[in-house]
């Protein structure tokens, strides 16, 4: 039985209507839908009919059985109706000339959807190599060897469905071309039950298929343990116990929904059961078996009978007997209360009319007499070896097969032993074993196993019934009460329970006479007929003889549009129900573009909660609004979701250029004063509030990583509703190139016009797409543009201040050393106003503004304005990707040993004056730089334009140079030296007017110092090593100082 948890199975047998199934439409989980499509599954299934062929064979690991292959199981021949009970006229499955050489055929070729084939012993175990080396799998050569021999017999367009090998077992299954397309979730498991109870050469392969999105199949290839003796039934029958306690097949699944549990051997709709059984005739002496068949197989049992066909045999012509299945028409069940319908064959009625005259009626002398009555005929002597057949008995005894099991009447000769090479010749061999009836097919239907299973429990219910009475002391008293009050004399009687058969010929779709869609289906029931059962006795390569069976299925076929249509109309219900208890947020975008796709980064898309910001600019900060609104019955708390920002490889995790917060609804005059109201929020139904999202992109990787084109300004916001529909809020934005985050190499072959218009340019030739400037273009400038006007800005905004400094009080220039590079100098602190005013300046450099102080408002006094200039160059010069004083330029520099730095400083004091020393070491500096020419340019007009800028702010008059220049050694070494301590130790003890040159010389080389330390570690790039000790890194910071500072002297000014 199936089992009672998880969803119900995907085709039952129809009783009833399957409209009172109820379906919980109250979850929206996946089994949930599944359910409820299940109820109306009257909907969209429609009964369809299939033909399946199995054949079961035993090989014997014989040569050349594969050859045989076609002739049997695809073609049907190899029937010698001299050996078998067959009814020639009546019988759908035989078709073909009856009196050819091979006698009849059995329907194959393309009239079978589906093909099943068992075999067993496709491998040699006899030998102990062989044994072990097969024994635990499958052999894929002798698996290929029959795949190909069934494929090249089969018509085209079959498909392989399923294939698996255990040890000598093998199962085969392919499909028609109408067919294939409809089977799904096939799965396969082994059972081994021979060596140790678990090993392969004995046990079965078992595979599961579902039929037209509906119908489960179920296929069990076996080979039970051999022997002739009652301990061997008994382990024949711990063999099926195995087979069904262990099979367990995947979780069917559809549109990627599965159910939570593994079905096992009875949970399908119809099941097949072949292979080599194993189960023997014992009670009679083997000899006296094989005796009384060879008269059959030679004719020589009983009289001459006349003859109505004939066919080629051992010896001569014999007898065809020919079986009137009309009295079997109900076939064999073992259980009464089943209502499928199994027979052996189709039935060819001829109708009469009753108004003929006598003379047409049929020749009684026409009609064969049934085989079963005459003592001579060959079923006469099956029917008497029939009683000891064990697996006869054993059902009888129920003992195994008795839960629903059925097989064909059996009217062929036992299929084991033969001669290898002959037709109908037993055993002859020394151990002359008895023939039997090895080779077996059983079926099961779904209402098979469920009449049986119910029968179980009525019993058990008898017999708790029973038991409770005798503890009750009333014993059978109750049978007396059964007929007077079960029998209801107003209705009981009144049913007609005749079966109703107008519905069983078909083949295709009914969609109804009235052309509703509908199809009632409360008399339908799943049915299956066995066409033919019988064996291949002219097949002579294998000791056993080939057992095949056809059968006519009726079932149900999922209608792919009409179950989409079902899945359609459950999935809105199911929504439907979910949304009237769900929290329900409502999304308005404030900010949504009514400008229209026309503008630069104008909106290409309808949705009302695309948040488009347009043109996107470094350092400019933009915003935009969504009002949240609860338009729900339950109080709603959303968020939004956290998504990690993706790590590189061998560098920093980008800071996000969008952040998210959700602020009060309330109007305000500045919004960005509001307050945050944290990550998550819980609105009542009717309150509001807004969701304010921010786009800056103030960080040189992130303009970069734009720059080349790498990464776009497009983000998918997920608001999260507990409990609720979550929402997608798209954002994008059209990133406008900068200058910021590029290479010298890069920015010296832009034009004139600015590098935005240019960038542009490239994107148009290059299909849309954002790039970085190739480097097989032309250079149009010795350095980048962007610096000759950043350092022309940064002299002209300097000697602004010194002006406005004399002429106006108010104006006064700091005097702190790092003014104005160090950020803690600043005279403004408001970061936002700075960063809007950097915007601007970085804006006219992409643009190609001749004098980007231009950018400037009027009101900016200069003070403030060559801040901005300052930052923005420091900006720049971080931006550079490979600097202006490269990696390779520099470990060259410290490769260099230069007199006035390091270590060499105190010997070059010795052997060469101070100032001779720096010129020297200056020398060899530009030297290395010259190698790389558009770098030296850019360094030699950076440092002069620092080193002006230095002697601007910091002057020194002629007479303080010349009175320092005086032979006081102390002074001398004010002037020469790069420290400052001696001179503040000495300018306390002097007076007058050298005081005064003292502190303006100790000044100029406080600012030089300081601006070292900004400059140098933004214009030299150092390699970083992995694991590099802080000493070590503060050595080299010294040293990328000591290198700028030595371009920043100026002493003859």
């Amino acid at each position: 039985m199936p089992s009672s948890e998880g969803p119900p199975p995907l085709s039952r047998t129809r009783t009833g209507s399957a409209a009172t199934d109820p379906a919980d439409l109250g979850t929206g989980n996946p089994h949930s839908l599944h359910q409820a499509i299940y109820a109306r599954r009257e909907e969209y299934t429609r009964p369809h009919r299939i033909r399946v062929k199995v054949g079961t064979w035993n090989v014997a690991a014989c040569p050349g059985t594969d050859k045989d292959l076609a002739s049997w199981f695809v073609d049907g021949k190899g029937i010698d109706t001299a050996l078998a009970t067959l009814d020639l006229n009546r019988n759908a499955a035989i078709e073909g000339d009856t009196d050819g050489e091979d006698g009849v055929h059995i329907l194959g070729r393309d009239k079978i959807g589906l093909y099943v084939l068992g075999l067993q012993e496709v491998v040699d175990l006899n030998t102990a190599s062989q044994y072990v080396s097969r024994v635990y799998a499958g052999d894929e050569g002798v698996t290929q060897k029959w795949k190909t021999a069934l494929n090249t017999a089969l018509p085209p367009g079959y498909k392989l469905v399923a294939s698996e090998q255990m040890t000598g077992l093998l199962l085969l299954i392919y499909a028609s071309p109408e067919v294939a397309p409809t089977i799904s979730n096939v799965s396969t498991v082994t059972v081994g039950t021979g060596l140790l109870g678990y090993m392969g050469n004995k046990g079965a392969v078992v595979t599961r298929i579902i039929l037209g999105e509906s119908t489960r199949l179920v296929f069990v290839n076996c080979h039970l343990a051999s022997g002739i003796e009652g301990t061997y039934n008994e382990r024949r029958i711990w063999d099926v116990g195995q087979i069904l306690g262990r099979t367990r097949f995947k979780p069917v699944s559809f549109a990627g929904v599965a159910e939570d549990y593994e079905e096992k051997i009875g949970d399908e709709d119809f099941a097949f059961w072949f292979g080599d059984l194993n189960f023997r005739l014992d009670g009679l002496p083997g000899d006296d078996i094989r005796h009384l068949l060879m008269l059959h197989t030679k004719g020589e049992y009983g009289a001459p009978r006349p003859k109505l066909r004939r066919d080629n045999s051992l010896e001569g012509e014999p007898i065809l007997v020919h079986a009137d299945k009309s009295s079997d028409a109900g076939d064999e069940t073992n259980d009464g209360n089943s209502t499928t319908t199994h027979s052996t064959g189709d039935t060819k009625a001829t109708d009469y009319d009753s108004d003929s005259d006598l003379d047409a009626l049929p020749d009684p002398d026409d009609f064969l007499p049934d085989p079963h009555d005459d003592p001579t005929s060959l079923q006469a002597t099956l029917d008497s070896l029939l009683p000891h057949d064990q697996l006869t008995r054993l059902i009888k005894q129920k003992k195994v097969f008795h839960d629903g099991w059925h097989e064909g009447a059996i009217s062929f000769l036992p299929s084991y032993k033969y001669d290898v090479g002959t037709v109908g010749l037993f055993d002859s061999s020394e151990k002359r074993r008895a023939p039997s009836w090895c080779d077996r097919i059983l079926y099961r239907t779904r209402k098979d196993k469920e009449a049986y299973d119910k029968k179980i429990k009525e019993a058990e219910d008898a017999r708790k019934k029973d038991e409770e009475m005798k503890a009750r002391g009333i014993d059978q008293a109750g049978d007396d009460d059964e007929v007077l009050f079960d029998y209801d004399p107003d209705n009981d009687g009144d049913d007609d329970h005749s079966p109703d058969v107008s519905r069983l010929e078909y083949d295709e779709y009914d969609e109804g006479e009235d052309g509703d869609n509908q199809h009632n289906r409360d008399d339908w029931v799943d049915r299956i007929r066995q066409d033919i059962y019988t064996s291949h006795q002219r097949i002579t390569s294998s000791d056993h003889k080939p057992i095949i069976s056809i059968f006519t299925l009726n079932y149900d076929a999922v209608v792919p549009d009409l179950k989409a249509k079902v899945h359609a109309e459950v999935a809105w219900e199911l929504d439907r129900a979910e949304n009237e208890g769900r929290p329900s947020l409502t999304v308005v975008n404030d900010s949504r573009d009514t400008r229209g796709p026309g503008r630069p980064g104008g909106s290409q898309d309808s949705a009302e909660e695309l948040v488009d910001f347009g043109e996107v600019r470094f350092l400019q900060k933009q915003s935009a609004t969504l009002t949240l609104a609860n338009t729900g019955r339950v109080a709603c708390t959303f968020s939004f979701v956290e998504k990690p920002s993706p790590a590189k490889e061998n560098g920093p995790i980008p800071p996000s250029w969008l952040k998210t917060s959700f602020v009060s609804s309330e109007p305000a005059i500045d919004e960005s004063q509001l307050p945050d109201l944290g990550k998550e929020v819980t609105l009542e139904p009717g309150e509001t509030v807004r969701a304010r999202l921010q786009i800056n992109i103030d960080d040189v990787e992130q303009a970069r990583v734009l720059n080349s084109g790498r990464s776009r300004l497009e983000e998918v916001l997920i608001l999260r509703v507990t409990d609720g529909r979550d929402h997608f809020i798209p954002v994008r934005g059209v990133w406008m190139p900068t200058c910021i985050g590029r290479s010298i190499d890069e920015l010296i072959r832009v034009p004139e016009g600015g590098l935005r218009k240019f960038a542009h340019s490239l994107t148009a030739k290059n299909s849309g797409k954002v790039m970085s400037v190739p480097e097989e273009m032309d250079v149009h400038c010795a350095a980048p543009r962007e610096l000759f006007k950043l350092t022309e800005a940064l002299e002209s905004v300097t000697g602004r201040v010194l002006a406005d400094e004399q002429m106006l009080e108010e104006c006064k220039v700091p005097r702190a050393s790092g003014w104005p590079f160090e950020e803690d100098t600043w005279r403004v602190t408001d970061k936002s106003l700075r960063a809007s005013r950097a915007a601007d300046l970085v804006d006219a450099l992409d643009e190609g503004m001749a004098d980007i102080v231009d950018a400037f408002s009027a009101e900016v006094p200069a003070v403030e304005r060559i801040e901005t200039v300052a930052e923005v160059l420091m900006l720049f010069l971080r931006g550079l990707t490979d600097g202006i004083i490269t990696t390779s330029l520099w470990s060259r520099i410290e490769q260099t040993s230069l007199v006035s730095i390091g270590q060499g400083a105190a010997a070059a004091s010795k052997a060469l004056p101070q100032e001779a020393a720096y010129e020297q070491d200056k020398g060899t500096i530009l030297d290395i730089l010259s190698t790389a020419p558009n770098h030296n340019i850019s360094f030699v007009f950076l440092t002069a334009t620092l080193a002006k800028v230095t002697t601007d702010l910091s002057p020194i008059t002629k007479s303080d140079l010349e009175l320092l220049k005086s032979d006081t050694p102390v002074r001398i070494s004010m002037l020469n030296r790069r420290s400052l301590t001696a001179g503040l130790v000495k300018r306390n003890t002097s007076s007058g007017s050298s005081g005064q040159a003292m502190a303006a010389m100790a000044a100029r080389q406080a600012k030089e110092r300081s601006f070292a330390e900004v400059f140098g570690e933004l214009v030299c790039r150092a390699p970083v090593q992995k694991g590099m000790k802080d000493k070590e890194r503060k050595a080299v910071e010294e040293k990328q100082q000591a290198v700028l500072e030595l371009f920043l002297r100026r002493r003859g000014d």
